[in-house]
């Protein structure tokens, strides 16, 4: 996972959005952020192949079968709904990294750089700049891992397993964050730190 290029404060706007919507859905800003809560309250549609008894048994032989590891998700739109598409053959960690980034697309308001429409002109998929593929990942993995709830696992010394498990994330995106945030160099110091004593010497 190299580190983006992003405009300047981009990264701590993110972290602020990320403080701001575990706020609306009243929750403590340490807490694990439920993909699937999230796109609720963004009035998202979350399904998979699965949820469409009906689908061309051809296409959900190439998308779950044939090819399962070809896609991750994709954002459609029918009329003003929009719908998330995941796979359900991706880990639970990797699917809530795959909602969370087509909804970050969604709440920057992401003009699709392609759009492609079917036979009947209502359904659309969109497809990204790298940009804004960019953005959308680092948007996505601030919410589901924001710094302060990084630096509140580190100070119950927690490892990078423990900290996916709970916030319902894979451990590489776990160290990634750790990584790119800061976080690992400065509980490292912390840790190194030689204490200060206070009192008088006898």
């Amino acid at each position: 996972m190299p580190t983006p290029t992003l405009e300047r404060g981009f990264k701590a706007w993110s972290e602020r959005v990320a403080s701001n919507v575990r706020r609306q859905l009243g929750i403590p800003s340490t807490a694990a952020l439920d993909p699937w809560r999230l796109a609720a309250e963004l009035g998202v549609r979350v399904v998979s192949p699965l949820d469409y008894p009906d689908l061309d048994a051809e296409v959900r032989a190439q998308l779950l079968d044939r090819d399962p590891s070809g896609w991750s998700a994709a954002t459609l739109v029918v009329g003003d709904t929009a719908i998330v598409v995941f796979n359900p053959k991706h880990s639970p960690g990797r699917r809530a990294s795959d909602v969370i980034h087509e909804l970050a697309h969604i709440m920057l308001e992401h003009d699709p750089a392609t759009v492609v429409f079917s036979q009947d002109g209502q359904m659309a998929t969109r497809t990204f700049d790298q940009k804004q593929e960019d953005e959308a990942n680092w948007l996505g993995w601030t919410l589901l891992l924001p710094r302060v709830a990084l630096m509140a696992a580190r100070r119950r010394r927690m490892p990078a397993r423990a900290i996916a498990q709970e916030y319902g994330v894979s451990e590489t995106l776990v160290r990634y964050r750790l990584q790119v945030t800061g976080v690992e160099i400065q509980t490292r110091r912390t840790k190194a730190r030689p204490a200060t004593s206070h009192g008088s010497p006898t």
